[in-house]
């Protein structure tokens, strides 16, 4: 598969980041570059997508940056691992919702590999791990998609600070915590950055 994998080690600013595949989708679109998955950080940062309402922040100090990705508020920040990508659904049967089931799918394999049981929720979007009783998100996806071409990405919480989703309404959602792997399971998750790419490519 024609798709480019690109790692970056040092923190990403988010609008070098969306600038970055804004310019990869209309090479994509023109059929001059290859498609992208992009993993990397983002230094601390609450952003608010398309469908987002102004209850849905908490503390009114925080600096919010508007996005045109699908989806609500959240937070980026050290220890989140960000996967985003430029894939282009024209060689996919232009299936939007096959395409985000293909996302949750990738996701709860790569934590199935490492023992941890979560699921999608038709309702709420994201990942789910229920955690004795309660069901906490511990991956939040949000898409655009543009020319057929998806866009954006998802998000996977490893060791990042949980205190930070105090600020706000995570993904406009109130009855729901978040969680991080760490949490969940505290072990070695080095590996998951290549697990993730590997069940993503198998499953597009």
């Amino acid at each position: 598969m024609n798709i480019e994998i690109k790692k970056s080690k040092n923190p990403i600013k988010y609008d070098d980041a969306i600038r970055y595949m804004e310019n990869r989708l209309n090479e994509v679109n023109q059929k001059s570059s290859k498609e992208l998955i992009w993993l990397l950080t983002h230094d601390d940062i609450y952003t608010a997508g398309t469908s987002y309402k102004e209850n849905e922040i908490l503390d009114k100090s925080i600096k919010i940056v508007n996005t045109n990705r699908g989806g609500k508020i959240t937070y980026h920040g050290p220890g989140q691992l960000i996967c985003y990508f430029v894939i282009d659904l024209r060689k996919r049967k232009k299936d939007i919702r096959k395409f985000i089931s293909k996302i949750e799918k990738t996701i709860i394999q790569t934590l199935k590999f490492y023992k941890i049981d979560t699921f999608s929720d038709k309702k709420n979007i994201g990942i789910w791990f229920k955690d004795n009783e309660q069901i906490k998100k511990v991956a939040a996806i949000g898409v655009r998609v543009s020319k057929w071409i998806a866009y954006h990405g998802f998000s996977i919480n490893i060791e990042n600070n949980l205190e930070k989703y105090k600020a706000i309404i995570p993904c406009g959602i109130s009855n729901r915590g978040v969680t991080n792997l760490k949490k969940i399971k505290d072990q070695n998750y080095d590996k998951l950055e290549d697990k993730l790419i590997e069940y993503f490519i198998s499953n597009l």
